[in-house]
């Protein structure tokens, strides 16, 4: 196998960088200045859930070690979810259910992004961002909706022209979100 390396004990090192880079990409100040995402608890898990979620759906559907690597990097990311609610004080007893309702959220975020990304005619991706991100699916025609669909299709497609070699080898590709008009 030409990625044997990558086995699960040996990329530890790349899943910390691509978390990292997904981390800085979803923390951009403009979705926070300029696109109307609240920064708050909530406003951050929806940026982070939309940047990891493209990540990560790229990743996995690229030859092996492409899933192995996408599980991997999907459990990172869960687990700084952890430990930044345990740093805000949720407890043993609560953090499975916490956890639970993330992960839920996460994958129904996820499906309804990638389904919204595959109908580009449709108002899917921007239903699906009003919904989540702003809390309301009839803002989806809002200036602030429209922009973030924007951005999501073209982050989707830097990810969508990634393969194994260059995740390897390069930093993920940024979407500037203040460029995005």
């Amino acid at each position: 196998m030409a990625f044997s390396f990558l086995r699960r004990s040996r990329n530890r090192e790349l899943i910390d960088r691509l978390n990292g880079e997904i981390m800085a990409a979803s923390r951009q100040p403009a979705f926070f200045t300029s696109y109307g995402v609240t920064d708050t608890v909530a406003g951050r898990f929806e940026t982070l859930s939309l940047h990891a979620g493209l990540v990560i759906w790229r990743i996995e559907t690229l030859p092996e070690p492409g899933p192995d690597l996408a599980q991997d990097l999907t459990d990172a990311v869960f687990r700084n979810i952890d430990i930044a609610l345990r740093e805000m004080g949720t407890g043993d007893v609560a953090m499975p259910k916490k956890m639970k309702v993330m992960a839920q959220g996460y994958l129904g975020r996820t499906v309804a992004y990638r389904t919204g990304l595959h109908e580009p005619e449709t108002d899917i991706l921007a239903r699906a961002l009003a919904r989540n991100v702003y809390g309301d699916e009839d803002l989806f025609e809002s200036a602030d909706c429209q922009r973030l669909a924007r951005y999501t299709r073209r982050l989707h497609e830097a990810y969508e022209a990634l393969n194994l070699e260059t995740i390897m080898a390069r930093p993920l590709p940024v979407v500037a979100a203040s460029d995005v008009s």
